[in-house]
């Protein structure tokens, strides 16, 4: 390291505090002392990041390392069984590490295989289809000596539908670098006007359109612009960009090259989530590959020869950061705390410059649109939203996996298509979506109206919501959890408002007070002590932390929520206090415990 304090440095500290915790498993007091001392920051400044990770730590995590998921897919498989599996194996409690520093246990939100439940991260390599039995398994190996490499699993991709080969966009036969030799034809704001006539917008959920956010960043003038891949892929259930980097790796480059060329930026960096550690491998050699090939570097073959080169950034595991600014602040140094929009990232992003942020699915349907040609992509999916969407399913269905379906297919033939079990309920595009009925069946996947966030919850009538949603088109981010009647929603919404309460920044009041309250609220519910009025303030709360939270993810966190009450009144209902005479809280057991502590000393010693 030098003794350099520019803020170029300053992106560096992510992969400082890296490589101290993967070497030593821990930082420690000299580290952060040593560090700050380099990067010419404050302790309590190195502290304030490090402590916004959930993957660094200040303490021994132990040689091996297990982050099981807890998200609700994974709950509502054999994850209990599982987790108290690999406490006995090892011998302590999640959240502790053994006496001899060998195995350390963690709890982890959603970690991108939702479709292999119940899963685990064992020192950032895939465990998936976890089982008591293999738990067993797995830890004896380990005590035995065995490499980590050697004994992981290699997550399957578990592609189960795409549209015929002539209306396929994604998952076709892939031949590298054919789309790129087109640049020959094109000069860079053609290839603007091509993206914007293919009416692509961002498969991240913003919906922003593509073609304007490229033509944006162009018209700024600078020295230097950027290209950022957010490969952040957080959103509980959602899984798409896991199988496209791990599928079709280059035609994420070819994506991020042409959108270069198109900005004339000369810089890329792929923002990768910590739980796709193991990707990263992959995704550099398909890197190296381009460079030797000549389709990275200096003087690019094009219309008007370009340098571009790509680099890979870690996350570490934040949420938040699949917000474009706070996954900015993130790649320099800093919290991963969404910025204010004082100026859009397009003016004034990575490092002060220029930077077009795009999720991997939008960047990978870019090469596809040039390599079929705008007339042939513009029939298929709708006219408003033309081409194909990639789905990640999950839950109560007997084909749980990716989906490349057409925009404008019914929810209800997509239900069909995937085999549903008796669907009840269904998460739609996340914990930060929707949650859908019977009364959203009739309903196309697609964009062609508003955003059903929009329409008035206050509507309270389930009927009158389903006429006027009948012709709402449904916008998916990619995530898709189907639910029978059999679960319970209220234990479901507990999941959803615990993920939120935990990966909220803090930043803003609304949403780091209004989720916790809103959590208490929930348990409240299912302990069968709320009332109607209960259900009025979540209401209330609901609508203030979506309408005063700073950036998406408190504006989005209660949409669930909301959705269901409205939806499904008689699942809250039924656990009013006015509707149970039964008393959740009562536990029989702890009431009986000193009993039966005095009753076992007198037969210990009267016996």
């Amino acid at each position: 390291m030098t003794n350099k304090s520019t803020s170029t440095n300053r992106t560096q500290l992510m992969n400082v505090l890296w490589d101290i915790q993967k070497k030593r498993r821990y930082i420690s007091g000299d580290d952060i002392t040593k560090i700050a001392k380099e990067f010419n920051m404050s302790r309590m400044e190195l502290e304030g990041v490090v402590s916004f990770y959930h993957f660094f730590h200040r303490s021994d995590v132990g040689k091996y390392t297990v982050y099981l998921n807890n998200s609700i897919i994974s709950r509502l498989n054999n994850y209990k069984e599982v987790k108290e599996a690999f406490q006995n194996e090892v011998g302590v409690k999640f959240g502790n590490v053994t006496g001899d520093k060998l195995f350390g246990l963690f709890k982890t939100s959603c970690i991108g295989l939702s479709d292999q439940e119940t899963a685990a991260l064992i020192n950032y390599r895939p465990f998936t289809n976890l089982t008591p039995i293999r738990v067993k398994e797995i830890i004896t190996q380990l005590k035995n000596g065995a490499s980590i490499d050697e004994i992981c699993d290699t997550p399957k991709d578990n592609i189960h539908y795409t549209p015929k080969e002539s209306k396929t966009v994604f998952f076709k036969k892939y031949t590298p670098f054919t789309s790129l030799k087109k640049l020959a034809e094109f000069s860079p704001d053609e290839i603007i006007e091509l993206v914007k006539k293919s009416k692509l917008s961002g498969r991240g959920g913003a919906f922003f359109p593509t073609g304007l956010k490229w033509q944006l960043c162009k018209q700024n003038k600078s020295d230097q612009k950027y290209i950022i891949c957010n490969a952040d892929e957080g959103e509980p259930g959602t899984f798409k960009d896991r199988v496209l980097m791990n599928k079709l790796p280059g035609l994420l480059l070819e994506g991020m090259i042409m959108a270069g060329y198109a900005v004339g930026a000369t810089k890329g960096i792929v923002y990768l989530r910590a739980e796709y550690f193991y990707l990263k491998e992959k995704l550099e050699r398909t890197i190296e590959d381009f460079n030797v090939k000549g389709w990275l570097g200096k003087n690019i073959d094009a219309k008007i020869p370009f340098d571009f080169e790509i680099d890979i950034h870690m996350g570490a595991g934040a949420y938040v950061c699949g917000e474009e600014t706070a996954l900015i602040n993130s790649m320099e140094g800093k919290r991963g705390e969404p910025s204010t929009k004082e100026f859009f990232p397009v003016e004034k992003g990575f490092l002060g410059k220029p930077t077009t942020v795009n999720n991997v699915e939008t960047l990978c349907a870019v090469p596809r649109i040039l390599e079929m040609g705008l007339e042939k992509y513009l029939k298929i999916g709708t006219e408003a939203t033309p081409g194909t969407k990639l789905l990640s399913v999950s839950g109560d269905c007997k084909k749980p996996g990716i989906y490349e379906i057409e925009w404008g297919m019914k929810l209800k033939d997509f239900l069909i298509l995937i085999e549903a079990e008796n669907p009840h309920f269904i998460l739609f595009n996340g914990f930060a979506g929707e949650c859908l009925s019977s009364a959203d069946f009739d309903r196309e996947i697609s964009g062609e109206n508003l955003l059903a966030e929009h329409i008035q919850f206050e509507l309270n009538d389930p009927i009158q919501y389903a006429r006027k949603m009948s012709a709402v088109g449904l916008r998916s981010g990619g995530s898709f959890m189907v639910f029978n009647k059999d679960r319970d929603l209220i234990q479901i919404l507990k999941n959803i408002s615990d993920f939120f309460v935990a990966e909220s920044c803090g930043v803003c009041v609304p949403c780091r007070t209004g989720n916790f309250l809103l959590n208490k609220k929930i348990y409240k519910i299912m302990l069968c002590h709320a009332d109607a009025n209960d259900l009025v303030e979540i209401n209330e709360w609901s609508n203030i932390i979506k309408q005063s939270s700073r950036c998406g993810l408190g504006k989005t966190s209660t949409n669930c929520l909301l959705t269901a009450m409205l939806k499904f009144p008689e699942e809250f209902n039924k656990y009013l206090l006015a509707e149970s005479d039964f008393n959740h809280s009562f536990d029989i057991n702890k009431a009986t415990e000193e009993y039966n502590t005095i009753i076992n000393e007198i037969e210990s010693t009267y016996g």
